[in-house]
Formats: C-alpha cells, structure tokens, sequence
C-alpha cells in the first residue's frame, strides 16, 4: 500500500477534487450538497450550496467552477461506509451548474439537451478551446436504470449535444495530452473506452464488422476490461498519458498505459475510492477521495499528472 498523507476527514462522501495553486483541493461533498475547500491543514470551508448531488467538478476558463449535479441519492451507513443508495422521491432532475469561487453563487447551466432531461450528470473536462465533455451516469432505480451517454457543452449556456448513446453507466472522463483522445470509464462493467478527438465535440469512429451492435459505444476502442468483481469511477491522465482511474471494491486507483498493455493498481484503504486529480508544485501528488469514510488523502504518484486547462 502506498504512504498515505490524509489530508481531511468528515467529509460527507467527497468526489471531484480540484487542486489549487495555492495548496487547497476543492471538493464536491455529495451527501451535504455542497462545494467544499480543504485548506493544507485539512480545515474545511463551505465555498457553495449546489442543492441535490454535486458530483464531478472542474474549473472552467472563467475561473468558475463547473458541476456535474446527480440530484441526489438516497444513503446508507453499512460496516461503517456511508454508501449512496437508489433515487430519493426528492429527486427531480440532474444538471450542470457553475459556482462562483468568490460569492458562492450557483447557476444552473442545463437540466435537458434536445428534450431529453439529464439524468445524473457524473464527470467532466475542458478541453482546450474552452468547452467541456461531461458524462451522464443516470439514475438508479428498483427495477429500472438510464440509459445515458456523453455529451459535449459550451459555458455560457448556449450548446449542449449528445454526442455518444448509449452507453451502461459512463463515469469517469478524461482527455489525453494534447487532448488528442477522450477516454471515457463505465462503471459496471469495469471497461475503459477511447476515442479520436476531432475537433470540440467530435469523435472519430473506430470502423468494424457488425455495425453498431458488435462495435464500442460510439464508434469506440477498448482500452481495457478489468478482471473480476471490480467498478470503475472517475479519472485523471498523467502526463505520460497513464489512465488513472479510482476503482471501487478493489479500493485504490488503477493505472492504464496508454497502449493498455501495462496495468498498475495503487491500493487504499477504502472500498469506494472515488476520484483522483493531481497536484502539487510538480504535480505528483495525487489527491484522492475516500468516499465511504469520508476522506481526502494524497499519495505520491510515479509520474508527474498532466495540468488540466485552466488549473489555478
């Protein structure tokens, strides 16, 4: 296992870290319904109240912080987790929301793209011209679940498309350097998926036989399958273009070569580690969430992250 620095506890299941310049991460508290900071010596500071189940978060060119909204969970305390559980009856919609860092004011960007309501809004990145990618999760329900994709928007409330559909459960998203591919993490089936970017939200097409039914999602490549009984969550590249990607039951953050030949699984000590962005004046400090014990820890990384467009 590797040394671990906790940074915070009492966080009320924490995901979509953000590391700033100036030492702090920034948090989503799902359960609480806020955005957080986590200064150096693990004090916590309420920057927004988002309402419903803030979830990935990242900052835009702007220097707003853009959320993807879930609308919220039911939740259970089990073995001493806190563990998300079906769609509340409070629930109405998901949504990205952006949050003023200086006056906590939340605004509501988008609940729908072409009459269709988004579901769970779950992870996102900007790339560099100034959009973002995000995925839509869905919701869970007794003897149901969305179906959802991924969708490409612009931040001042003007573009939103869907631009992959279906997919089972799209979490965690990513770019590569150069944002030369989008890698996108679905949950349940412990796979990761790659595109060609083309452009701002354009994806290129991987061409097979069978059509649609017997391709990836979207036209996508495999970058790998994980064995066994393991979920995938979100992700960070590094900047030897590793996909680091938090992985559930097997709790700690599994990283994929760029080729997908070479697997790496760093262990910590949560079955539902959650997120992970890097930080840190070289940037190999990799912060990640503990959601289920309600944590942010750092650990050193192998390699240096890659500085997402628009870091501060």
């Amino acid at each position: 296992m590797a040394r671990i620095r906790e940074i915070a506890s009492g966080l009320q299941f924490p995901e979509g870290p953000i590391a700033m310049d100036d030492g702090s991460v920034l948090v989503v508290e799902i359960k609480r319904g806020t955005l957080t900071r986590v200064k150096p010596d693990g004090t916590l500071q309420v920057v927004a109240e988002t309402g419903g189940g803030p979830n990935g978060a990242a900052l835009g060119p702007d220097g707003m912080v853009y959320i993807c909204n879930d609308g919220g969970f039911d939740w259970m305390e089990i073995d001493g987790l806190t563990v998300p559980g079906h769609t509340p009856h409070s629930y109405t919609r998901g949504s990205i929301q952006r949050a003023n860092l200086s006056t906590g004011k939340v605004e509501t960007l988008y609940t729908q793209c072409d009459g269709h309501a988004l579901k769970g809004p779950n992870d996102i990145v900007f790339d560099g011209n100034g959009g973002f990618w995000f995925t839509d999760f869905g919701k869970v329900y007794e003897r149901s679940q969305d179906r959802t994709g991924i969708f490409y928007a612009e931040t001042d409330g003007s573009m939103v498309k869907e631009v992959v559909f279906p997919m089972n459960g799209p979490n965690g998203i990513g770019l590569a350097p150069g944002d030369k591919k989008l890698y996108v993490a679905e949950t349940m089936t412990a796979r990761v998926w790659e595109w060609d970017v083309l452009g701002p939200g354009q994806l290129g097409q991987k061409k097979g036989v069978g059509g649609p039914l017997l391709q990836g999602p979207g036209g996508a490549s495999l970058l790998t399958g994980l064995p066994g009984y393991q979920l995938l969550d979100s992700l960070a590249v590094d900047s030897e273009g590793y996909v680091c990607v938090a992985t559930i039951i097997n709790g700690g953050i599994t990283a994929i070569s760029p080729d997908g030949k070479k697997i790496d699984h760093v262990a910590l000590p949560d079955p539902l580690t959650t997120n992970v962005c890097f930080g840190g004046k070289d940037m190999r400090t990799a912060y990640a969430t503990l959601s289920g014990t309600g944590k942010l820890v750092a650990i050193d990384w192998p390699r240096p992250g890659l500085r997402l467009h628009y870091a501060a």
